[in-house]
């Protein structure tokens, strides 16, 4: 397994990836970074791991509008309990981050 240091949000993570993959792993660091500090002046004094499940969950929603989700595509009720569902896991893995020290 290959492994890269990303950026988040001025703090750096090092994370596994497949062989050949790392550019890409960069590529996506650097895009959610660019949303995080465009986020984050608007959060205010959000902790770090909320600040990142804010932006993650705002990624995750235009990704569903993008593939014809949320109202369009899906009951509402359904659509609700899929962003509980993938806030849960973001905030898991925002407490695994947090608890890192690299």
């Amino acid at each position: 397994m290959a492994q890269v240091t990303i950026a988040l949000n001025g703090r750096e993570y090092s994370i596994g990836c497949g062989p050949g993959e790392e550019a890409r792993i960069r590529d996506l660091a650097r895009a959610v970074d660019t949303r995080i500090r465009k986020f984050g002046p608007q959060a205010g004094q959000t902790g770090e791991a909320r600040l990142l499940v804010m932006t993650l969950l705002t990624m995750a929603d235009e990704l569903s509008e993008a593939k014809g989700g949320g109202a369009n595509g899906h009951s509402p009720d359904a659509f609700a309990d899929g962003i509980k569902a993938l806030a849960k896991r973001v905030e898991t893995v925002a407490d695994r981050l947090e608890s890192t020290k690299i």
